[in-house]
């Protein structure tokens, strides 16, 4: 097949790539340029913006699109407008966070999404993120019907991911010592491993599946003291957790998902792990063994720079004052 990748420099595209290469696939990169895709033999990067400058692109046909940037619709619309005549199928990449209503388990595709009053807006907000991606998702759709692809992922880890979430937690099981961990224990945790999200996005795309489908997993629900569980395993047997209520947390000011990663207390997303995937799976989404996830990860956040600044996770620091006030408060209980 010939591949028009929207971006592909990063994350989900730059491990898609490796699977469209590994099974023969041509592909064309259309990016800004700014992270730099590594020369290989079958890819053909174009710079260019798709805000204004989708020109580069014209002239060309290809039998499919994965689109993995898209968060206006105005600029989704213009790259689906200008491809509807040179391309049969359109996977988009949206987002969970798409569904109006995630505060109860066994949201699926059919669930309703989000809306916003001013569907012009183009700043990324908590709000206004979820109702944006569902309108780029109906800009898709429109212009490619019938032949479009809706990917909605929940999050996804593994090597390469910049955002820190699952990394953090790695990285700091690794380090060993006394490890703060969210509870409870039983906490619901849903997360896909990067690759195998890519390598199902490019089997559909080879088969012209068609649909909306929610992307995360795994097929088992797991919980964060399993996630955690497994990164001692792998990382550092040695690693002792120290499980803190959440009110607790929230009293000493620990921010949920950027200090303490993956960690989403009782709150008006609480269904946000608990998203339905069984249609995925009938289209033949697989999942990988923790371990490998973890142990990959581990392998590749070990070769960024010793000054690395991390985007997501708690100072350590922080984490001792958190566990010695924690330890305090036992004592007096």
């Amino acid at each position: 097949m010939r591949i028009l990748v929207i971006g592909g420099t990063r994350f989900l595209g730059a491990h898609f790539v490796d699977a469209a290469l590994a099974r023969g696939h041509a592909l064309t990169l259309f990016n800004r340029g700014q992270s730099a895709a590594t020369p290989r033999a079958g890819v053909e990067n174009v710079v260019g913006d798709r805000d204004g400058g989708l020109d580069v692109l014209k002239g060309h046909q290809w039998d499919a699109v994965l689109d993995t940037c898209g968060y206006y619709p105005r600029i989704v619309r213009a790259s689906a407008e200008l491809l509807a005549g040179a391309a049969e199928h359109y996977t988009f990449v949206s987002s969970i966070s798409v569904y109006a209503d995630l505060s109860k388990p066994g949201v699926d595709e059919e669930s309703p999404v989000g809306r916003i009053a001013d569907e012009t807006i183009e700043e990324i907000t908590e709000e206004s993120y979820g109702p944006l991606k569902a309108l780029c998702e109906r800009a898709v759709e429109k212009l490619f019907p019938r032949r479009t692809l809706i990917v909605r992922p929940g999050l996804i880890v593994g090597p390469l991911d910049r955002s820190d979430r699952f990394t953090y937690w790695v990285m700091r099981v690794a380090r060993g010592g006394e490890v703060l961990a969210p509870a409870p224990a039983y906490a619901p945790v849903q997360l896909i491993d990067v690759r195998d999200l890519a390598g199902w996005i490019l089997r559909c795309m080879e088969k012209r599946v068609t649909g909306v489908f929610n992307g995360t997993g795994p097929t088992r629900s797991t919980t964060m003291g399993e996630l955690l569980e497994c990164c001692r395993r792998v990382c550092n047997p040695r690693a002792a957790f120290t499980w803190i209520e959440p009110e607790f947390l929230i009293g000493q000011e620990v921010t949920p998902w950027i200090e303490l990663p993956v960690w989403m207390p009782e709150t008006a997303e609480a269904g946000l792990y608990e998203v339905r995937v069984g249609r995925a799976i009938a289209a033949g989404l697989t999942f990988r063994m923790c371990e490998e996830t973890v142990r990959d990860t581990l392998e590749w956040a070990r070769t960024r720079p010793a000054d690395y600044e991390w985007r997501a996770g708690m100072k350590a620091e922080k984490e001792a004052a958190v566990l010695q006030a924690w330890a305090d408060e036992m004592a007096e209980r």
